[in-house]
């Protein structure tokens, strides 16, 4: 099946918004390649190669023409896990022969302007709550639940806030660590909290990796070592910040 060049162009515009809008949302680098190859594959071009690393995107397409090459480089990435599912659903569509490429192309411009589901107040709420039940989880006291939720809620908030003014994770993460850490000393101290470990457990789980950590072991299971590593090590540096934190807090008082 021979493909027009200025088609096997939009065919590569539709596979790499696809692929871009996936691993800025957090997916697992193996998905992000089978979905870019599963598009270009439904719309005639059999030879399609993809590279992908969590700061970059490589796709190209072999057809009659010579070979096409692009790349994007990825430099924020988030957790969006509704718009994985979205970008999936569409991929589906393609594969079943119910979108061309125009009306794929016009979805997925959707999708990644969309704002988020949940907005910035529900974050932090969420945070929040879940800081107490972790508290709980970890065998605390009641008596110590709001001051956790305080805590952590006020933690996450920070560390949004310190990512806007520097944007560079390992402070902001560090700085939000330091003052669930003194805000805990403080419940402490006042007399509001009674363990202080476990004030400061329940309240920075809202900021550990989880989600990356889990898709860098995935991506090792799967064979991409690069990716598998680089996510590791972000994960690493992440708990490092949260550790150091906490730390400076204990050697200050």
């Amino acid at each position: 099946m021979k493909i027009q060049q200025n088609y096997s162009y939009e065919i590569m515009e539709v596979c790499l918004l696809a692929g871009k809008i996936m691993l800025i949302s957090g997916a697992e680098t193996y998905r992000v390649e089978d979905t870019m190859m599963r598009i270009a594959a439904s719309y005639g071009v059999k030879d399609s190669h993809s590279y992908v690393t969590p700061t970059g995107i490589i796709f190209s397409i072999e057809s009659d023409q010579p070979t096409k090459t692009k790349l994007i480089r990825i430099m924020e990435r988030t957790t969006d896990l509704d718009k994985v599912t979205n970008v999936n659903a569409i991929s589906r569509k393609i594969s079943n022969g119910e979108l061309n490429v125009d009306e794929a192309y016009d979805l997925l411009k959707e999708i990644e302007d969309a704002k988020s589901t949940y907005s910035l107040a529900l974050q932090v709420i969420a945070a929040a709550i879940a800081s107490g039940c972790f508290l709980i989880m970890f065998q605390g006291q009641w008596s110590d639940f709001f001051p956790a939720v305080l805590a952590g809620g006020l933690g996450f908030m920070a560390v949004i806030y310190f990512h806007r003014l520097v944007p560079i994770k390992f402070f902001s993460e560090f700085l939000a660590s330091f003052l669930i850490g003194l805000l805990a000393y403080l419940f402490v101290m006042t007399g509001l909290g009674t363990e202080m470990d476990k004030v400061i457990i329940g309240s920075v789980m809202p900021l550990v990796p989880g989600l990356l950590l889990t898709n860098a072991v995935r991506d090792l299971m799967a064979g991409h070592l690069i990716s598998g590593l680089s996510k590791g090590a972000e994960a690493f540096l992440t708990a490092f910040a949260i550790g150091s934190g906490i730390a400076v807090v204990f050697l200050l008082f």
